[in-house]
């Protein structure tokens, strides 16, 4: 595994908020299992629930990561990775199952110069400045 990705472990500042919609028979008969015990609150519900689901389809998942030829965890690319690439004449083609990250001091032109693609499942943390310049290069 290469040496700039980690294993992703959710903490805190490692998360990524998103919004879902419920029936409110479905969010009742969460707020029942909060009620009596069972989990925290809803959040640790849809977590738990949503861990569940991915251990289910792990055997897939690790399948297709490996057949997608993708990085799995945090990987970060810093500016010297981006000079190196583009002082050897190469564009990164950046696939990642996690989070993707590009360094704050990298400039925008340095981003078109050495990044082909970027596909990320998951979530990307770039500048917007960057996200702007690579925008027809994300997928």
């Amino acid at each position: 595994m290469n040496a700039n990705v980690r294993e992703l472990r959710l903490r805190a500042t490692d998360t990524e908020k998103i919004t879902i919609n419920l029936g409110f028979v479905d969010l009742g008969q969460i707020d029942l299992l909060v009620q009596e015990g069972f989990y925290s609150n809803r959040t640790d519900f849809i977590r738990t629930a949503i861990r569940n689901q991915l251990d289910r389809h792990s055997d897939v998942t690790k399948q297709s990561v490996a057949r997608n030829n993708v990085e799995l965890g945090l990987r970060r690319f810093t500016r010297a990775d981006l000079e190196q690439a583009q002082a050897a004449g190469q564009k990164l083609e950046i696939r990642v199952l996690g989070l993707a990250s590009i360094a704050d001091d990298v400039s925008p032109a340095l981003a078109r110069a050495a990044i082909g693609s970027i596909q990320v499942l998951g979530a990307l943390h770039a500048s917007p400045a960057i996200k702007t310049a690579l925008a027809d290069r994300i997928r």
